[in-house]
C-alpha cells in the first residue's frame, strides 16, 4: 500500500489580510482620570473593582495598569481593616 503525500491546501490570493486580533487602547480609569493615590475611604472607585465575594478583580478584568492596581490593592486591604468595606 502506498503512502500519500499530503499536498497543501489550495488558497486563493486576497488583496486584504484578515487581522488576527483586535487591537485595543484603551487606558487605565486612575490613568484617564489622572489620579496618582488611591483613597481608602473612597468607596465609589473600591466598590467597582470589587467581586461579589468581596475579592478583588483581577488587572485583567478591571482594565487597571500595575501601578494602579497595587494602590488599588492596599486601599482594599486600607478599607477592610478600617471595616469600611466587608
Amino acid at each position: 500500500m502506498k503512502r500519500r503525500k499530503f499536498q497543501k491546501k489550495k488558497t486563493f490570493e486576497t488583496s486584504h489580510k484578515k487581522k488576527k486580533y483586535q487591537e485595543f487602547t484603551t487606558k487605565c480609569r486612575f490613568c484617564r482620570a489622572k489620579v496618582d493615590t488611591i483613597d481608602y475611604k473612597d468607596m465609589h472607585y473600591l466598590q467597582k473593582l470589587v467581586g461579589s465575594q468581596g475579592t478583588l478583580l483581577p488587572k485583567k478584568r478591571s482594565g487597571n495598569c500595575t501601578k494602579h492596581q497595587r494602590s488599588v490593592k492596599t486601599a482594599l486591604k486600607r478599607a477592610r481593616h478600617m471595616a469600611l468595606l466587608s
